[in-house]
């Protein structure tokens, strides 16, 4: 009873006009940011920060949401006509997206993405709303080493769950809560690698950071690529996929929705990781398949576009009910809500209730409108591709600047992100993945207040973190992982894994 209360209060609060609108104009960018290979949500949430600085609370996180699950839903599009993913988590859309596309069913593999993200949206929603209540009680048994421990477990997560070298992920950790403890120490007020420069007495901005690490960064990637695409425009086809198809289809939307749901809570993992690990799925379970994975297998489509949706939905649980982010998206929302004055975790349930359900009721409203846009509008969607890109990157360059610069109106800022900017850059070209420096970034200064909280408790006590049974069992799941990613037929499949991918 009291969960269809709190939804009949987030539905109230989602249905006004004003947050129905920006829910819009989230799911719309999120849309065309998703379409246009190149700029993903990491980057466009970074930029539109400053934008949100002027919009209620709910209105801003509302949008926000909107940006990162359309993005989602556009990511698709671009992947099964262009072969290009415009978002990271389409990546294994585009091996058999593409392939349909080839060989004329580009509208039932568009149907299918859409159909099975709608779907999986929905489930993830229930998940998020029947999961808040639960988590929050838990989350008010949490003390200061329970914190500690838990954002632990996540940075190691976020190591173990990190394409590419685990030694370079835990090093863009290290770097991320190095950045992290600049500025003026809480305890002893004393400036810390501040280097006497006054503006870094508050640390460095947040906006700053993200702006140049995944915006900027980005459009120089970008600026490399040769503008040359391969559209499949003219062989959409009919929208719908045959009755066949879709009962083929079906098992694997249920399977990737299950399996996106459960990977989107883990510390880092999300959208990325759930379409992978659906794609793979359907290879292992799928016994020979009249169409073979690779050549445009409508499983291949479903699966993972499922996967990435529930994933996305599900991890604002972490994030909402315990203030810890499971991937960059997550800490780029706290610190949207960090800029707006609340503190995220599960007090923002009780503080502020509107915002809390509102922002989960807007999830399912999204996805509603998302299956309006995508399948209806493809050829609009398409005729953006044509864009080039040399005439997108100077507009959102400036957009960029004038974004870092609005939220201090301090020319500073917009000074720190050029650093930024090289340094995402060279981490591209060493394949150092930035999302765990964020989290690093994020949650640095947040586990030293709970560090230093807790010692002061404890009256000294080091083994605080292991008398308290639930620190000590979030501190044995963190251990748990090492080993386990340690072990090395656990690293050898988790390499090879993260190589498919990358191909």
């Amino acid at each position: 009873m009291e969960l269809i209360n709190n939804l009949a209060l987030g539905f109230a609060t989602a249905l006004t006009l004003q947050n129905l609108f920006y829910c819009f104009i989230g799911v719309l960018i999120g849309t065309l940011i998703g379409v246009l290979p190149g700029i993903g949500p990491v980057a466009t949430l970074a930029m539109l920060l400053p934008v949100t600085y002027a919009l209620p609370p709910t209105s801003a996180l509302i949008m926000l949401a909107g940006i990162y699950y359309g993005a989602q839903y556009g990511g698709s599009t671009t992947a099964i006509l262009v072969n290009l993913p415009g978002e990271s988590s389409s990546v294994v859309t585009c091996i058999d997206g593409y392939q349909m596309a080839r060989r004329g069913r580009a509208g039932a593999a568009l149907a299918t993405a859409a159909l099975g993200s709608f779907f999986a949206g929905t489930i993830g929603v229930i998940i998020v709303a029947a999961l808040a209540l639960p988590m929050v009680e838990l989350a008010f048994k949490f003390g200061p080493a329970e914190y500690f421990s838990l954002m632990v477990l996540g940075l190691i997560g976020a190591v173990v769950l990190a394409s590419g070298s685990l030694i370079k992920a835990i090093a863009m950790i290290v770097l991320g809560l190095l950045l992290g403890l600049v500025g003026t120490d809480v305890n002893s007020g004393v400036a810390r690698f501040s280097f006497d420069i006054p503006e870094l007495a508050d640390g460095i901005g947040f906006v700053s950071v993200a702006m140049g690490v995944f915006g900027f960064a980005e459009i120089i990637v970008n600026l490399e690529h040769k503008d040359k695409r391969e559209v499949f425009t003219s062989s959409v086809g009919k929208l719908m996929p045959s009755k066949e198809e879709f009962i083929y289809a079906a098992p694997a939307v249920l399977r990737g929705t299950a399996l996106g749901s459960i990977l989107g809570v883990l510390p880092g993992g999300g959208a990325l990781l759930a379409a992978f690990a659906a794609y793979t799925l359907e290879k292992k379970i799928t016994r020979n398949p009249k169409i073979p994975f690779g050549q445009g297998n409508i499983s291949g489509v479903a699966a993972p576009e499922s996967a990435n949706n529930s994933g996305a939905q599900t991890s604002f649980i972490p994030m909402l009910t315990l203030g810890i982010p499971p991937n960059a998206v997550m800490a780029l929302m706290v610190g949207a809500m960090t800029i707006h004055n609340i503190q995220p975790g599960p007090q923002v349930m009780s503080s502020n209730p509107s915002l809390f359900w509102g922002l989960i009721t807007s999830m399912w409203i999204g996805n509603l409108i998302l299956v309006v846009l995508n399948l209806p509008l493809i050829g609009i969607w398409v005729q953006l591709l044509k864009v080039p890109y040399r005439l997108l990157y100077p507009a959102i360059l400036v957009f960029c600047g004038i974004g870092v610069y609005s939220i201090n109106n301090n020319s500073f800022d917009v000074t720190v992100t050029a650093p930024f900017a090289s340094l995402g850059y060279i981490f591209y070209k060493l394949r150092c993945e930035p999302a765990p420096l964020i989290l690093g970034f994020i949650l640095g200064p947040m586990m030293e207040e709970n560090l230093r909280r807790a010692m002061l408790l404890s009256r000294g006590d080091p083994t605080v973190f292991f008398t308290r049974p639930l620190s000590l069992g979030l501190l044995i799941a963190a251990a748990a992982l090492i080993v386990i990613v340690a072990m090395p037929n656990i690293k050898k499949k988790r390499e090879e894994a993260f190589h498919e991918v990358a191909d």
